[in-house]
Formats: structure tokens, C-alpha cells, sequence
């Protein structure tokens, strides 16, 4: 999730039962490591955290050197974001791109689990780096190739939910259609998912006629109707909204990975502890259920590993599952 202002948002992995490592992770779930902080633990402690809790998948924002060698031998699943920064070079030059996954991919590929790069994180039409993200993926999946890792690692891309619209959720479509087809055909003729950053929270916020038990998973009765498909709780609603359109895009069996999710626990509106944590319990429980568009298990990862204190204040910095000393700041359940 990069900072409100610029795009924001999206979900993620998982983490198991916070105050009993003894426990399993629910298939699927991963959580972010956000390192905007200057007081979080090592790479290496926060490996360490990892997998003494048994969170199975992991998503960093760029090839940090140091995550990368902590990963290595750990079997941690590992989303890795080419950053922002790069996409204008990555999209122009195929050779940099080569150097890219030379660089970063090749030396760690032996025993790093790599099982996404997401080429961008919430790139919008209207951004300078637009026109670069179908070229960087089409390189980066060259790349791949020529380092015989084509088949290992799937190139994606994570989208910001906003840059689709639609209501009720079968009614869903890219709101450029010119910018995002282009890009999920790159992801059908490889079958490749599409990374959605999904956050009930900012919806709720942002739409005063959304009741928060719905945002929370707490909803005692459906509040949507969409045909014959009830919606109980907003993420379902955005999920699917996503799913509709990739289906009015041509690409109606393209799965996505939910690769950020979450909830803050102070800073704004609706930002509480209770919330946050009754966000990431309900999620936690609903993944294995699917969407009443999709009747099957859903990959995703909750936003963030850390509270991150350079984020700039307000709610941003106030996603973390653990403090910056490790510690859970919330009971929950991770068991199947």
C-alpha cells in the first residue's frame, strides 16, 4: 500500500495464530512486509517471526538484498514488486529488464521460494509510468525465460481497486479499458493471475451509505442482491466486482490473488483496535469460503506485517499485526 495521496491500497497473505506459533496457517494466506520504519527488526528476525508463527507467504516491495538472503532456504512464498522507480527503464529496455532478474531473481532462485513478481503496485492510467507496465512485464517474462524461470515465477501486476466501477458487482469494469486489456491478455495467454489490492476500509470511509458491520464481515443478512447472488460482506462485493471485470475484459477464468488487505487500528475514521482486529479475524475465517462469484479458496495477503512509522502519520502508518518489538497487537485465530 503506498501512502493516501498517491495510490493506495490492497490484500495479502496470512498470519496463524498470533499468540500460538503451535498453530497452522490457513492455505492461502500471507502477509506484507512493509519496511517504511526505522525501528523495525532485522530481516532475519522478521524471517525468523515468520516462520515461528507458520506464515507461509510473504510480499515485499522491492528486491531488498538483505530480505532476499534472509529468505533463503525458509520456503516462504514471496511476492516481489519491481518498484515504481524502475518500471520506465524495465518497460523501454528489454537488456535492463535481463539485468533486473539477473541481478535481483537469478543469484537468490536456488532456495528463495519466488512465486509472484508484480511488475508495479497501483499504477493508475493517468500515471507517468502507465505505458510501461504491459512492456515490463512482457520484458520481465522474457527475462524470465532466458533464465529458464518462466515456469516458476509468474509475472502480474497489482492493480488499485479503484480503477474499476461497477454496481452491483456483476456490473464490473476496468474503468480504461484501453490501459488494463492490453494487460489481461498478458495474464490469460499466460495464465497468470491478476494481483487486487481490495481494502473494505477506504470504501467504507469513503461511502457514507455503507454500514460498517457490512465492511467488517459482521453483517447478520446479506445487504446486496445481485441476481441470485447475496452479498453478507463488502470485501465478497469488491472481490467480485474485480472478477466481473476481468470476465467483461475476455478474461472470465483469470484468478486473482488478493495481495493486500487490511484494516488500521488508529489514525482516522473507523480506525480502532476492535475494528482491526474483528477485520482481520473475519478475513482470516472467510478466505476458505470464496466469493458468491467464486466458489473457491481465496490467495491473500493482509496488510502489513509491521506498524510503519515513516509512512506519514494518519492511518497509513497503523496496519501493522505486530508492533515494531514483535509483539501481536491482536488475538487472532488462525486454525482452519
Amino acid at each position: 500500500m503506498e501512502l493516501i495521496g498517491k495510490p493506495y491500497m490492497v490484500v495479502t497473505l496470512l498470519l496463524l495464530a498470533i499468540l500460538s506459533p503451535s498453530l497452522q496457517l490457513t492455505e492461502g494466506i500471507g502477509v506484507c512486509y512493509g519496511r517504511n520504519g526505522n525501528n523495525l527488526p532485522s530481516p532475519q528476525q522478521v524471517v525468523n517471526l515468520y516462520k515461528s508463527r507458520g506464515i507461509a507467504n510473504m510480499r515485499i516491495y522491492d528486491p531488498n538484498p538483505n530480505v532476499l538472503q534472509a529468505l533463503r532456504g525458509s520456503n516462504i512464498g514471496l511476492i516481489v514488486d519491481v518498484p515504481r522507480t524502475d518500471l520506465r527503464s524495465l518497460g523501454s529496455d528489454p537488456s535492463a529488464a535481463n539485468r533486473w532478474v539477473q541481478n535481483n531473481i537469478v543469484p537468490y532462485a536456488s532456495n528463495v521460494n519466488f512465486r509472484y513478481i508484480a511488475v508495479g503496485n497501483e499504477i493508475m492510467p493517468g500515471d507517468a509510468e502507465a505505458g510501461s507496465i504491459l512492456p515490463a512485464m512482457q520484458n520481465v517474462q522474457n527475462a524470465l525465460r532466458s533464465a529458464n524461470l518462466a515456469g516458476k515465477i509468474i509475472v502480474s501486476t497489482a492493480i488499485k481497486s479503484s480503477i474499476v466501477s461497477g454496481f452491483p458487482p456483476s456490473k464490473g469494469v476496468f474503468t480504461s479499458s484501453s490501459y488494463m486489456n492490453p494487460i489481461v491478455n498478458f495474464l490469460r495467454n499466460n495464465g497468470s493471475p491478476l494481483l487486487a489490492n481490495i481494502y473494505p476500509y477506504f470504501s467504507y470511509i469513503g461511502t457514507p451509505s455503507i454500514r460498517l458491520d457490512y465492511a467488517l464481515f459482521t453483517s447478520p443478512n446479506p445487504q446486496v442482491s445481485d441476481g441470485n447472488l447475496q452479498y453478507q460482506n463488502l470485501f465478497d462485493a469488491l472481490l467480485d466486482t474485480v472478477y466481473a471485470a476481468l470476465a467483461n475484459a475476455g478474461a472470465p477464468n483469470t484468478p486473482i490473488v488478493v495481495s493486500e488487505s487490511g484494516w488500521p487500528s488508529a489514525g482516522g475514521q473507523a480506525a480502532t483496535f476492535g475494528n482491526a482486529g474483528t477485520y482481520y479475524n473475519n478475513l482470516i475465517g472467510h478466505v476458505n469460503r470464496g466469493t458468491p462469484r467464486k466458489n473457491q479458496a481465496i490467495e491473500a495477503y493482509l496488510f502489513a506485517m509491521f506498524d510503519e512509522n515513516q509512512k506519514g502519520g494518519g492511518v497509513e502508518n497503523n496496519f501493522g499485526l505486530y508492533t515494531s518489538n514483535q509483539q501481536p497487537k491482536y488475538q487472532l485465530n488462525f486454525r482452519n
